[in-house]
């Protein structure tokens, strides 16, 4: 096992992966636990298609991904934010449509253009050792970004995430951190994209913190929990990964299937 570790870390696109799928783990698990506890889960499903779409019509361009994926993700993020407050298409229904609308043009202008290579498909489902250099140094200072924001705003998100209307009595711009929220969900959704891809980034908000809520029931804990988790099972599915040769992204997501059924089965336990 030593032995495999000390050859993995021995080759440079390998560091870079560990580096990147860190912190992007990380950021999907705080951004989650908010997220899940506010029954916002389903807007990262939705932007991770909306992500797909725009990275297939950026490719259908000729122009670079990244620059053009974020700024439309954040756009709608905002929208899906919208939809789910004010729109007559209540609940889930809204983010479904725009999520799947994403994913039809993205698909059509792939086919269009370069056809469902292997680009479009790394994008749809993660290949996180293809990242560049340069793609690693964004995603790296996006990340940290993302990070310093969530700490530096911990107390009022943790003020929204439980209720809304009291933060708002005490002064609190709700509407302004809510979307801060959702442009935090908007990057990372977009810098994970290369990692496990549209069908598979949502899991890594989602599975962390329902893992945390077996175990804790506090914020703080579930935060600092589905952190750890969130890290645990990112070095586990890519010790895995290499180990077996099997894909990064379905590795992490196991591995996270995992650990949930395990903390599930000590709280049956404890509780009985």
């Amino acid at each position: 096992m030593f032995s495999s570790l000390i050859e993995m870390f021995s080759y440079p696109f390998l560091v870079r992966a560990f580096i990147i799928g860190a912190l992007v783990s990380l950021c999907c698990a705080l951004l989650g636990v908010s997220l899940v506890l506010k029954g916002f889960s389903m807007i990262g499903d939705g932007l991770s298609h909306v992500s797909f779409g725009a990275l297939a019509v950026a490719m259908a361009l000729n122009v670079t991904p990244l620059a053009f994926a974020l700024p439309v993700v954040i756009f709608a993020a905002f929208c899906l934010l919208k939809i789910k407050d004010t729109s007559k298409i209540k609940g889930d229904a809204g983010i479904a449509l725009v999520s799947s609308s994403a994913l039809a043009i993205g698909l059509i202008a792939a086919s269009l253009t370069t056809g469902l290579n292997s680009d479009v498909y790394s994008y749809m489902f993660g290949s996180i050792l293809s990242m560049k250099k340069g793609d690693v140094t964004i995603s790296v200072i996006l990340s940290i970004l993302v990070l310093f924001l969530f700490f530096f705003c911990y107390h009022k998100i943790f003020a929204i995430t439980f209720d809304e209307s009291f933060a708002q009595a005490t002064g609190l711009f709700v509407s302004f951190f809510n979307m801060m929220i959702a442009f935090l969900s908007a990057v990372t959704i977009v810098l994970g994209m290369r990692m496990m891809g549209a069908m598979l980034i949502s899991s890594l908000i989602l599975f962390p913190c329902l893992i945390a809520r077996q175990i804790f029931q506090n914020f703080y804990g579930v935060t600092l929990c589905a952190g750890v988790v969130s890290l645990v099972s990112f070095f586990i599915g890519m010790f895995l990964s290499y180990e077996l040769d099997t894909p990064v992204s379905a590795s992490i997501v196991v591995v996270n299937l995992i650990l949930l059924l395990i903390a599930m089965g000590v709280q049956k336990v404890r509780n009985a």
